[in-house]
């Protein structure tokens, strides 16, 4: 047999490892650093199975598949399955820690977790698997999760998916392939989400909806999104457990309220690093677009905020106006530009709020020095953009920016 590996990142490494106790007789080739062009032009005749990594484009040959395709194809057990612009994870690890009230084996994959297939053989028919699910990783999947969570839907990755309509597309693929016994959560103040919702048979659970004060009280993560995050997993687990939310709630409060209020919040996603001379300091690097920097500044109404902002943006600045318009929040005192999408901000618009700098460095020294001079302050690092221009990754980024933090004296 004869297997390709198209991209070699974590998902494609897990693959190859998989490949070589599973398949005996294989020969694996490794195609890696490629352009979309090139991947159309080549021959694939000679290979048995194209393992296709997450950011490929499906190439639609019969012999294509990729590792949610074969993860879904042989799991033997109940999948949830979360999908969202943004907020997937934290969504994902409220599941993870309500379930674990309930049930002994809980695995958490996808983005947010390791491979999916580096689990494949501890699974049972008993297990459950929590995955999270990227557009990249929904792009062409032909079966749905048992449970599907939709949350909130905005335009994204649309430097790698072939405009807005492909990436709903792939976001549909959440729920399309359902039947009607199986369960459809979405969040309902977002018409995209209630429109693929639309498209499955299966049981429909809108939310946000009511929770007591108490339960509500329980979660540890600021903002009304993660209030949303948690309802959306709490009727995740109802629908596990096959009753409503409203029955969920009235019969394991003591248990719900324990997994909420056990979870603290994911790396780089609004994540709360610090308090120095009376500023708070937050990472969330996780933001690679407005809607997630608009979803963090608006976590903080009353106290005054200096933001670090910029990055690689990833509509060719098509999305400045949208960032500014995000800046012009009252409780944004100060602006710290940086990176490629930092200095474009400066080209375009005077505002005496904005501090240029050259570094990560000197963006954290300078936001320190001017928090320090408000009461009531924070420091956040939402980039809405990428990484590339200045980082290897989003982790990387991130991961400077704690050190940074940690070291501030």
């Amino acid at each position: 047999m004869k297997i390709l590996l198209l991209g070699y990142g974590v998902e494609g490494k897990a693959a190859e490892q998989y490949i070589k106790t599973h398949f005996e007789d294989t020969e694996i080739d490794i195609l890696e650093n490629f352009t979309p062009a090139e991947i159309k032009q080549r021959d694939y005749s000679s290979y048995d199975i194209i393992f296709r990594s997450p950011s490929v484009p499906p190439l639609n040959l019969p012999n294509e598949s990729s590792v949610t395709k074969y993860f879904f194809d042989h799991c033997p057990c109940p999948i949830i399955g979360v999908t969202a612009t943004k907020g997937k994870g934290t969504t994902c690890s409220f599941i993870e820690s309500l379930l674990d009230a309930h049930h002994e084996d809980v695995h958490l994959v996808g983005n947010i977790g390791e491979p999916a297939i580096n689990i494949l053989d501890d699974l049972k028919p008993t297990s459950v698997v929590v995955y999270e699910m990227s557009s990249f990783q929904l792009w062409d999947l032909q079966k749905s999760p048992h449970i599907s969570v939709i949350g909130h839907i905005e335009p994204d990755h649309l430097n790698v998916h072939d405009g807005y309509d492909d990436y709903l597309n792939a976001k549909s693929n959440i729920c399309a392939h359902q039947s009607e016994d199986d369960y459809c959560i979405y969040y309902k103040d977002n018409p995209t989400s209630a429109e693929i919702a639309e498209k499955s048979p299966a049981h429909k659970i809108p939310y946000p909806f009511n929770i007591p004060d108490n339960v509500k009280n329980a979660i540890t993560l600021p903002g009304e999104h993660n209030i949303n995050n948690a309802l959306a997993a709490i009727a995740a687990v109802a629908s596990f457990l096959k009753i409503s939310p409203d029955e969920y709630l009235s019969q394991f409060p003591e248990e719900i309220k324990q997994g909420l209020s056990s979870f603290h919040g994911l790396p780089h996603r609004l994540e709360f690093l610090r308090e120095l001379n009376g500023v708070k300091y937050y990472d969330d690097n996780f933001s690679t677009n407005p809607s997630s920097t608009r979803v963090a500044v608006n976590a903080f109404p009353n106290d005054n905020l200096v933001i670090i902002i910029g990055g690689r943006d990833k509509t060719d600045n098509k999305d400045i106006p949208e960032i500014y318009e995000i800046l012009k929040s009252p409780q944004i005192k100060k602006i710290v530009l940086m990176g490629e999408s930092g200095h474009e901000l400066a080209k375009r618009y005077q505002d005496k709020r904005f501090i240029i700098v050259e570094s990560l460095e000197e963006a954290v020294t300078t936001a320190k020095k001017e928090a320090e001079n408000f009461a009531n302050s924070i420091v956040l690092m939402s980039p809405s953009a990428a990484s590339f221009d200045m980082f290897e990754n989003v982790y990387d980024r991130g991961a400077k920016f704690k050190l940074l933090i940690r070291s501030l004296a």
